[in-house]
């Protein structure tokens, strides 16, 4: 794992899908994803996954992908695909088109950082407008156990909706819990040589809970 994280030491973060490799070391659930340079690549990788995909750039140059438009969802056709990376190779530093399956549920945002104080710390909330808008987040200084994960369960606003609020669908409660402890001892492995870790959003369903964006901010 830190072979991989000192490739990228000198650009300060990782590009996703290197994080997400990482993630899946760990034990962690990603979506099925390539990495691609040339639409042979990714028109095999949709040809064995399925439609409907997400392409996203990858590039040094962009760390906010959905701020120049480096998202692009639904697409479900090879000439889909082609189209989303003729638009992707126009963004700055192109290096290659990320395609992974498209994957549902409820969002979650979960998170670390390395406080100069207290060390790694993990954060569990509502992902989407419940994190921009109500701020329904809980944290928790690492390692956690499973009553440290109920406990951020039952800290959050919006609990009732990750169990099936009026008859909604219920997530995946030791999915969530599986996913929290494991990134928790990921963090403590890290813990000198990252910042911080962003997952969001993570998709939580009645099967899984799985990673569907992921950043790494190095430290220097």
């Amino acid at each position: 794992m830190l072979g991989i994280i000192e490739n990228f030491r000198k650009a300060g973060w990782m590009p996703e899908p290197e994080a997400k490799r990482l993630f899946a070391m760990a034990c962690l659930d990603v979506p099925k994803y390539v990495w691609a340079h040339e639409p042979d690549e990714f028109i095999r990788f949709a040809g064995l996954c399925g439609y409907p995909v997400v392409a996203k750039v990858v590039s040094p140059r962009v760390i906010h992908k959905s701020d120049v438009g480096g998202v692009i969802v639904g697409i479900d056709s090879d000439e889909g695909l082609q189209s989303a990376f003729r638009t992707l190779k126009m963004l700055d530093g192109f290096d290659g088109m990320l395609v992974e399956e498209m994957v549902g549920g409820r969002e979650l945002i979960i998170g670390a950082k390395i406080d100069y104080q207290f060390g790694p710390v993990i954060l569990l909330g509502i992902g989407g407008t419940g994190v921009e808008i109500y701020q329904d987040v809980t944290m928790r200084m690492a390692p956690i156990n499973r009553n440290d994960v109920a406990s951020m369960i039952d800290s959050l606003k919006g609990r009732n909706i990750l169990r099936g609020y009026r008859g909604g669908e219920p997530i995946n409660m030791e999915a969530l819990t599986d996913l929290l402890i494991r990134f928790s001892s990921l963090v403590i492995d890290l813990e000198s040589h990252i910042q911080s870790i962003d997952l969001n959003p993570v998709l939580c369903s009645r099967d899984r809970c799985i990673i569907a964006d992921a950043r790494i901010i190095l430290n220097e």
